[in-house]
C-alpha cells in the first residue's frame, strides 16, 4: 500500500472513499511481493498493481464490492490446472490479496491516512495490518513512527491489549531494518501459536547512491539511479565539472575531495558507492575508506590494467584481501557496453543483481529462479522483502 502512498494520500486529503487491495502473501513465481497494492476510488479510478496484469480485473471488482458493502476480504489467486482460462496467475504463482475499504466510516481510515501521509512526506514509519485471523480484526491497523519513543504507536488492532504492544514492537524492529514482512503471532500477543497474521509495511527514505567523479558516464548513471529510486549525490573535487547544469537530475551535488566527503556522509546498509574517477589520487584514499564502511555496494570504474594497479596501491595503504573482495571492479556487468547510457545500464544491472542475489546470466536456457527474494507460500511461513 505504501508503494502508492503519494496518490492515496491525495485521495485522503480530497476526502475520497476508496478500497485498497494489498498483496499479503505470495508463493511460487508471483510477479509482485507483499506490500504491492492496487486501489480503486468511488468513481472507479484505479491506481497501482498487484500482479502485473494477471488478476487486475478481478481485484478491481473486489475493490468496488468492498467499497459498496464496507467489508474487508481476503482472496487467493493462483493458476488453475483444471481450467487454464480461470482467473489466476498464468506464471504459476499464488498470491493472497487483502481488500480493505477506506471509507469515511471505516475504523482504520485515520491510521491508514496517517500512514499514507507519513510515507508521502518521506517520514520513516511502519503500518501493521491484520491479514488473517478473526473476522472482527481483519484489516485493523496500527502505526509506528521512527520519531516516536519506544512503545508508542497510533491506532490498534482491536484485540487483546498485549497484542497491540507486541505488534508495535515487531513493527518497530522491521522499521529499523527498513523491511516489509509478514509476522505470525498469537491472538493474545504471545509468541505461542499463530492464529493471527500481520503484514508490516515499512516506509523509509530512499536509499542513497553516491557517484564520485563528475564525468559524462556519471550523468547517465545519475539518471539510472533516479529511475531505480535512489537519492543520488554527485561528488567531485573540481567545481568546473560538478555543476547543476551538468547534472540536472542529481538530488545533491558536492564539491569536495571524495574521501573527505565520505568521512562525514550519512551512509547505511542500503547505500551504493560508485567510483568513476579512475584517478589514483582520488580512488585510493576514497576506496581505502569505502571498503571499510557497512554499505551495500562499492564499485570502481577503470580498465583491467587500472584495476590491477589500483589494487596494488590499496594493498600498500593497508587494505586487506577480505576488504578488496568487496570491491566490484571493473564496475558493472559484461553487456558489451560502449556509450555512457549503456555503461550506466551495466552498472545498474550489477547493483540490482548484487542486491537481489541474481547471477547476471541470461534467463534463456537457465534453470535458476527468476525471483531470488525470500518469499512465503500463503499456507506457510514467510520471509521478508526489502
Amino acid at each position: 500500500m505504501l508503494d502508492i502512498a503519494d496518490e492515496l494520500n491525495r485521495w485522503v486529503e480530497q476526502g475520497r472513499d476508496f478500497a485498497v487491495a494489498t498483496v499479503v502473501a505470495v508463493g511460487g513465481s508471483a510477479p509482485r511481493q507483499p506490500g504491492a497494492a492496487l486501489a480503486v476510488d468511488s468513481e472507479g479510478t484505479a491506481i497501482g498493481s498487484v500482479s502485473g496484469g494477471c488478476v487486475e480485473g478481478a481485484v478491481y471488482e473486489l475493490c468496488r464490492q468492498s467499497l459498496d458493502d464496507g467489508e474487508t476480504v481476503l482472496e487467493r489467486f493462483g493458476y488453475s490446472d483444471e481450467d487454464a482460462f480461470a482467473v489466476g496467475l498464468t506464471c504459476g504463482g499464488i498470491i493472497d490479496i487483502l481488500v480493505t475499504p477506506v471509507r469515511a466510516d471505516a475504523a482504520a481510515r485515520p491510521v491508514i491516512g496517517a500512514a499514507l501521509a507519513a510515507a508521502s512526506a518521506g517520514e520513516a514509519a511502519a503500518v501493521a495490518r491484520v491479514t488473517s485471523g478473526p473476522t472482527g480484526l481483519l484489516g485493523r491497523a496500527l502505526l509506528v513512527r521512527a520519531t516516536d519513543g519506544a512503545g508508542a504507536y497510533e491506532g490498534g488492532l482491536g484485540g487483546h491489549p498485549e497484542l497491540d504492544r507486541t505488534v508495535a514492537g515487531e513493527a518497530r524492529a522491521l522499521l529499523d531494518a527498513g523491511r516489509t514482512a509478514i509476522v505470525e503471532i498469537g491472538e493474545d500477543g504471545s509468541r505461542c501459536g499463530s492464529p493471527l497474521v500481520v503484514l508490516v509495511e515499512s516506509s523509509v527514505p530512499p536509499p542513497r547512491m553516491i557517484v564520485f567523479g563528475a564525468i559524462d558516464f556519471a550523468s547517465a548513471l545519475v539518471r539510472m539511479g533516479k529511475f531505480l529510486g535512489y537519492h543520488v549525490t554527485v561528488c567531485d573535487a573540481r567545481p568546473v565539472f560538478a555543476t547543476p547544469t551538468r547534472f540536472p537530475d542529481a538530488d545533491e551535488i558536492v564539491v569536495e575531495w571524495p574521501h573527505r566527503y565520505l568521512e562525514s556522509a550519512d551512509v547505511d546498509a542500503r547505500t551504493v558507492l560508485c567510483v568513476l574517477t579512475h584517478d589514483a589520487k582520488f580512488d585510493v584514499p576514497l576506496l581505502h575508506l569505502a571498503l571499510r564502511l557497512p554499505v551495500a555496494y562499492v564499485g570502481a570504474m577503470g580498465s583491467r590494467r587500472t584495476h590491477e594497479d589500483r589494487n596494488e596501491r590499496l594493498r600498500e595503504v593497508g587494505v586487506t584481501e577480505l576488504e578488496l573482495a568487496r570491491l566490484h571492479s571493473p564496475i558493472g556487468l559484461d553487456l558489451g557496453a560502449r556509450t555512457p547510457e549503456e555503461t550506466a545500464l551495466s552498472i545498474a544491472s550489477e547493483i540490482v543483481a548484487h542486491r537481489r542475489g541474481g547471477s547476471g546470466v541470461s534467463l534463456t536456457g537457465a534453470h535458476t529462479p527468476i525471483h531470488h527474494d525470500a518469499a512465503r507460500t500463503p499456507s506457510g511461513r514467510i520471509g521478508s522483502v526489502a
